[in-house]
């Protein structure tokens, strides 16, 4: 399956109670369709106490049955907490965005869309320099005296 095809198929469960293994959340999302795989990601921190993150994963087998689970399961209950349901996004490289320890001016292809002067812009400033040619601050002094005039 192309990744195109399977994030389509996959579908984001926030809100998740830590009491929710990947178990249960297989059988609550079974009734639309055959799930591939589920995943509920774990604490970053080892020292955390809490058994994952809030949120998980759930891919289908069918693009159409993720579809249903979202329409059917988003702002449904469980375990007592509301569920946040929807189409799963691309995971971020982790040079992208907030976290990543390079500038965003630094990355590949962000100067090209973000940087550097429209051509708009260049023409404007091209009209600008040639309406106005810099006058020469020293063209009205009398150069011959040097000093104060005593007369």
């Amino acid at each position: 399956m192309s990744d195109t095809a399977r994030l389509k198929s996959t579908v984001y469960v926030g809100g998740l109670e830590n009491a929710v293994n990947e178990k249960l959340l297989a059988d609550a999302f079974l009734p639309f369709g055959d799930i591939v795989d589920v995943s509920i990601p774990k604490p970053d921190l080892p020292s955390s106490k809490e058994p994952h993150r809030g949120f998980g994963y759930i891919e289908f087998e069918v693009a159409e049955d993720a579809k249903e689970a979202i329409d059917n399961m988003d702002q449904s209950e469980l375990f007592g907490r509301v569920l946040k349901v929807a189409a799963a996004k691309p995971q971020k490289d982790s040079n992208e965005g907030l976290g990543s320890r390079t500038a965003v001016w630094e990355t590949e292809g962000w100067i090209a869309r973000h940087g550097g002067v429209s051509e708009e812009d260049r023409l404007a400033i091209q009209q600008a320099q040639q309406a106005k040619a810099p006058e020469d601050a020293m063209a009205n002094l009398d150069t011959d005296v040097v000093g104060p005039h005593l007369e």
